[in-house]
């Protein structure tokens, strides 16, 4: 058979290519496919599964140098979401993706999408959704638009998590002018199986019938996958009608009935309807199963008059499915779709002959040769070279930038630090989610460096974090693609969890620029290093490209998304210090290091220097030390030394739980040797800070791996505060102090312009 246009379709124009987002190379290349002139519904399906957003044609090849493999990785990178074996024939199933565009456009629903999308990548893998994570980056709180941004942004997740009854557990957020006008929005979602409840998106069987599940189809989304792949410009608010439409209550409805359908027996693939709706699902189910496929748009369940096969193939309505049924059951699984209020309607069905065909009744509108139309899709290598800028500010002597005057009193330093957005408290978001619904939360949002699930009739649980620093990439960007990794690693293992892989979602500006391409491999790089010494292969994840406006690219950030295994839940460990007379100890080293630190940018407004060094085999010693110590029962809390620098932890320690505080007396002199301010504020990596339950266990365990270890002071009574002795002078601090600049800093940024929120080193009357 062969497709002919439709009346009233579109003269296939060369216009009409480019605002398809397809090259005129990229429109020979699909003529010669085809062996003639594609119909205007063959033009929409290339354009949504050759864009970046479906096809990753400038990152696939770079993504293949990823370590993917490890005896306990079940399903690696190409299925919904990757699957890892945890013991007693329990698995995980995570993954991590972005709704970065859509949120830009329309926060609240762009977001909310993103969750509901990353939901459906988890259960159709067979799993149960136990938690959400995020990981969001936003420009300056000085901008009114940033402010409204944040605040629908936050509320979207928080809505469509709390409404499914999905917990959200964690994430981290930043705040960079560099992301002005291009939010990054990522979700994550992690699922519990049994192994043997294993499903993927493979279709197979010849004359199995093909069946839409879910909502029905809708006219919003359309050109979803084209959009994400495309610069944010001034007009970019014209574009929000490609920004899909979430209905949370559908989707919990859609989550039950596809655990049940899976568990029935009575289906042999299943996926999510996501970017590229029907186009998508079905392309690439066939292509897995290596078999053709023909749907007939004439059949799909539609919610609005009218609607062409164009159209029905590139919707993104939310909270639909594709499935692959054995022949002969399709009453039984409409049966259970009708228990839980739900269409089901065969579409089509797997054929023998080798192609992809798209019918409207008997007329014929799309038809390619079968799986090439996944595998031709184009591959691109452009030109990487890094930007003379960045190496110029990189190569700066941040040494040399004078300390401002209110800077002799650290303490000042120190709350000013405590007030910046990126490390204040988060508690004014994660209040509005909620993040103990099923009752599997052991350590929420605020308690530690990751969040702690337990796994219902077994010892285990989970520990689970996002994390990317990205002003470590954008200066070098290979040791920051290593820092994203080895940090997420040791937040994951202060709680006493062993790291055991990762998901990833790579947000980047436009590849086709030589130094963003360049940013985009060296990081890519950097992540496979960490993996493969820290053994913690990626088991999938996302690329989201052309995040860009007018002012330029984003930050390159890779966020990590990482989940580790506690062997046995109790142990679980927080940050916060548990109570007075306990010692403190310092896990790593200090150095001189200052480049890339927020005390640079927050205080002095200065991106420049080298990031600190990330020695992995040093990062997987400091692991080995925190998950065999904790789950020994020697430490009674632990946190990692991140943004802000050791100064920064001490105090989160004493101030992180506000109903238990815990003063702390500290001296650093045995490192006055180096600048104050690095010893403070420097962002040395490989460090954890602990208290001991067992201090001569500890101190052994660490020798015994070769990390650093030194008893740094002890914790005090809350009255006590914070005194940090360090070359010839005294931070101290009330816990008080610390608590307004810490506490209150997002709320009160949120409320007003920040500007004029900044906490003084006084407490207000």
């Amino acid at each position: 058979m062969t497709a002919t246009p439709r009346a009233g379709d579109p003269v296939i124009t060369p216009a009409l290519v480019a605002e398809h987002g397809l090259t005129p190379d990229e429109f020979t290349r699909l003529v010669n496919m085809l062996g003639r002139q594609p119909t205007f519904t063959e033009l929409g399906v290339i354009s949504a599964l050759w864009s970046e957003h479906c096809s990753y044609k400038h990152s696939r090849p770079v993504l293949r140098t990823l370590p993917t493999k490890a005896p306990w990785v079940l399903q690696g990178p190409g299925e919904n979401a990757g699957v890892i074996s945890i013991g007693e024939g329990l698995a995980v199933a995570f993954k991590i993706e972005s709704h970065n565009h859509p949120s830009a456009v329309e926060p609240y629903q762009g977001a909310a999408t993103g969750v509901g999308g990353i939901l459906r990548d988890v259960f159709t893998m067979g799993a149960r959704p136990i938690a959400m994570l995020n990981s969001l980056r936003f420009g300056s709180l000085d901008t009114p638009r940033v402010r409204y941004l944040v605040g629908g942004i936050v509320k979207g997740i928080g809505d469509y998590g709390n409404c499914v009854g999905i917990p959200t557990v964690a994430g981290d957020i930043m705040f960079d002018a560099a992301y002005e006008g291009n939010p990054l929005v990522n979700a994550m979602c992690v699922g519990i199986l049994r192994e043997e409840e294993l499903i993927r998106a493979k279709a197979e069987g010849v004359g199995n019938p093909i069946i839409s599940v879910g909502a029905r189809t809708g006219r919003d989304g359309i050109h979803g996958a084209s959009f994400a792949s495309e610069d944010l410009s001034h007009n970019s608010d014209a574009k929000r009608p490609r920004v899909q439409v979430g209905d949370p209550f559908t989707e919990k409805l859609l989550l039950e009935a596809t655990l049940e359908l899976i568990a029935s027996g009575n289906v042999v693939a299943i996926q999510d309807m996501g970017a590229a709706g029907l186009t998508s699902s079905s392309a690439e189910m066939a292509e897995r199963g290596e078999v053709g496929v023909v749907i007939d748009t004439l059949k799909v369940p539609v919610r609005e008059q009218g609607m062409t096969p164009y159209e029905i193939l590139l919707s993104e309505s939310q909270e639909r499915m594709l499935v692959v049924a054995h022949k002969g059951r399709e009453e039984a699984v409409r049966a259970i779709l009708a228990k839980w209020d739900l269409h089901a309607e065969v579409i089509g069905e797997v054929i023998a002959e080798p192609v992809y065909r798209v019918v409207e009744g008997s007329h014929v509108v799309a038809e390619f040769p079968g799986t090439r139309l996944v595998t031709d899709c184009p591959m691109y290598t452009p030109e990487a070279k890094e930007g003379a800028a960045v190496i110029a500010l990189r190569a700066r002597d941040v040494h040399a930038i004078p300390s401002k005057p209110q800077e002799e009193n650290p303490t000042w330093t120190l709350t000013q630090l405590l007030s910046s957005p990126t490390i204040a408290s988060k508690q004014w978001v994660y209040r509005q989610y909620d993040s103990t619904v099923r009752t599997n939360t052991v350590l929420g949002p605020g308690a530690a460096d990751a969040a702690v699930l337990r796994i219902r009739g077994s010892k285990k649980g989970l520990a689970v974090k996002t994390d990317c620093n990205g002003r470590y990439v954008y200066l070098e960007p290979r040791v920051g693609g290593r820092i994203a990794v080895a940090e997420a690693a040791r937040n994951v293992a202060c709680t006493g969890a062993r790291p055991r892989a990762i998901t990833n979602c790579l947000n980047f500006g436009n590849p086709k620029k030589p130094e963003v391409f360049w940013q985009f491999k060296e990081a890519v790089g950097g992540m496979g290093e960490a993996c493969t010494a820290l053994d913690t292969p990626v088991t999938g994840g996302n690329v989201s490209l052309y995040n860009e406006n007018p002012s330029g690219a984003v930050y390159p950030t890779p966020t990590i998304g990482m989940v580790g295994v506690l062997d046995d839940v109790s142990r679980a460990t927080g940050l916060a210090f548990r109570g007075p007379g306990d010692p403190i100890v310092l896990l790593g080293d200090l150095t001189n290091e200052l480049g890339a630190s927020e005390y640079l940018s927050w205080i002095h407004g200065v991106v420049a220097g080298a990031p600190p060094a990330c020695d992995l085999k040093r990062e997987r010693a400091l692991i080995e030390t925190l998950v065999e110590s904790i789950q020994a029962g020697h430490v009674k809390s632990a946190h990692d030394c991140s943004e802000g620098g050791l100064a920064v932890a001490l105090a989160e320690c004493c101030i992180a739980n506000p109903n238990a505080q815990v003063g702390a007396t500290v001296s650093l002199t045995q490192w006055d040797h180096l600048p104050a301010r690095a010893t403070l504020f420097g962002e040395a990596q490989g460090r954890a800070v602990l208290t001991a339950a067992n201090l001569p266990a500890l101190l052994e365990i660490a020798g015994k791996h070769g990390v650093p270890a030194q008893v740094i002071g002890s914790t005090t009574p809350a009255t006590d505060g914070l005194s940090i002795a360090v070359s010839g002078t005294n931070l101290t601090a009330t816990l008080a102090e610390l608590s307004y600049a810490y506490h209150g800093a997002l709320e009160r940024a949120m409320s007003k312009s920040i500007s004029s929120a900044l906490p003084t080193a006084e407490v207000p009357a």
